[in-house]
């Protein structure tokens, strides 16, 4: 069992800068992988959208294995770390490709998408996974845990967010704005090099602390058993609450990615500096969440802390909505107000991030849970598992999108400022309503997750008396 002792600083920075790699990976995927086949290759939205949706979860069922997997290395260097040395440069060239597809018709350029998408998703899992299941072998420590996990929400956002910045800022600045086919050159190589960067030098500054040669716990022989010890594993009562609720929360974050670009262009008629005021307004929000988790968790707990801001940000989120559909928005519809828009969205986005960084903290208290019930400590099939939800619910909230697109009418080649009221109204009003309707049965299943900070210390207290009795 690890200690409940503080880590140090530059050991919780090396750990959080590997999920640079997964923030560019999401940005991509959420924000401009579905107007980049729709408007710049002239697939219609409702395919790519289904498409998307598709290749994460065929690639999502890879997950599980890797965990399971990365849970059995032995090696000198431990269990996680080949796994982050081996993946890192292929990632680079894969994410290259999702975004250079080879002169051919509609359908060879949508199977194109489905496979490089499976394979990029698959390589950042096989980054991830090990990497975020290095969290309950560092600490065993309640608190110190939701530490930890808040760097990896704040180098994950600043990676994606970094590539927004360059986005709006460097690399879409011409007449075309996000559907100019030049931009997407400097974009891939740029986020390859910062994915592939980010995972090495994660684990090289981690390796004088977790390179250690490690057994995995003691497993039966055969495939039927490994299975049949997975399915014991992910049967674990709190897991299976805690993903139902997550895979809600994460339906709408994918669902908002994939919509970013459509409102803020249409919708709000951002212009490319704001564009750029907006990227920074959204780590701000990263950054309100990294100071106000720790005090807001320590005094409710963390499922209280989660559920708290869940309302708060659907509150904000339908509010902001809600206002336009009123025409209560300054200057809606032919010049709304940016800073009304920028201040209920830092209040929404600021708690939802909040709520995720508490979500994946209390995925590494379901570790211990298990082992006490199992005997066993699968922190990569766990967490696994939540990305296997994850992809899914990604996969879903993207497909979402492309449906309210499609139900709202939006035209194919539209143009900022061009767009019928008509036609924004209904995007706002599918986008709110859905939002609400996901969001609102997410809490509800969160209500029911079972680990307190006290039964999380009793288990531990536990665990260490058989530990030492067994020794």
């Amino acid at each position: 069992m690890v200690a409940a002792v503080a880590l140090p600083r530059s050991l919780k920075v090396m750990h959080g800068l590997g999920s640079v790699a997964y923030g560019v990976k999401d940005n991509g995927f959420s924000v401009f992988l579905l107007i980049f086949y729709n408007q710049v290759l002239g697939i219609d939205a409702g395919i790519v959208g289904t498409v998307i949706m598709a290749a994460l979860i065929f690639d999502a069922f890879v997950d599980p294995i890797i965990g399971e997997l990365s849970d059995r290395t032995q090696s000198k260097w431990g269990r996680r770390l080949p796994w982050l040395y081996a993946a890192a440069i292929p990632l680079g060239i894969i994410w290259l490709l999702l975004w250079h597809p080879p002169a051919m018709g509609q359908t060879g350029t949508i199977i194109w998408l489905f496979c490089t998408a499976v394979l990029a998703r698959t390589l950042v899992a096989m980054c991830e996974v090990p990497s975020i299941a290095l969290v309950p072998e560092l600490t065993g420590d309640y608190d110190e845990r939701t530490r930890l996990m808040r760097y990896r929400f704040l180098f994950g956002w600043a990676g994606g967010l970094l590539m927004l910045i360059f986005a709006y800022g460097i690399f879409f600045t011409g007449e075309k704005g996000v559907s100019d086919p030049v931009g997407y050159d400097a974009y891939s190589v740029w986020g390859a090099l910062m994915m592939s960067g980010a995972v090495l030098i994660s684990a090289l500054g981690q390796h004088r602390h977790i390179a250690k040669p490690s057994s995995p716990a003691p497993r039966g022989a055969g495939l039927g058993h490994a299975f049949a010890e997975v399915k014991a594993t992910l049967s674990n009562r709190a897991f299976l609450w805690l993903v139902s609720a997550a895979l809600f929360g994460l339906i709408n974050q994918g669902m908002t990615f994939a919509l970013t670009n459509y409102q803020l262009a249409f919708l709000w008629q951002l212009q490319q500096i704001e564009m750029l005021y907006y990227a920074l307004t959204l780590f701000s929000t990263v950054i309100i969440a990294f100071i106000i988790v720790p005090p807001v968790s320590a005094r409710l707990g963390k499922k209280h802390a989660a559920i708290l801001f869940a309302i708060i940000s659907l509150t904000f989120t339908a509010a902001l909505y809600g206002s336009w559909l009123l025409d209560i928005v300054p200057g809606a519809p032919s010049n709304p107000s940016i800073l009304f828009m920028f201040g209920l969205m830092t209040i929404a986005n600021s708690a939802a991030v909040s709520m995720m960084m508490l979500t994946s903290s209390m995925m590494a208290d379901v570790v211990e849970a298990s082992q006490q019930e199992t005997g066993r400590r699968s922190e990569g099939l766990f967490f696994a598992g939540y990305f296997f939800m994850q992809k899914c619910a990604v996969g879903i909230g993207t497909f979402a999108a492309g449906m309210i697109l499609s139900f709202a009418s939006f035209p194919q080649d539209a143009k900022p400022g061009e767009v019928d009221v008509a036609v924004l109204d209904g995007l706002a009003l599918y986008y709110m309503c859905t939002v609400l309707v996901v969001g609102i049965i997410g809490v509800l299943i969160l209500r029911h997750f079972p680990i307190s900070r006290e039964s999380h210390n009793e288990r531990l207290r536990a665990l260490n008396t058989t530990t030492e009795s067994a020794s």
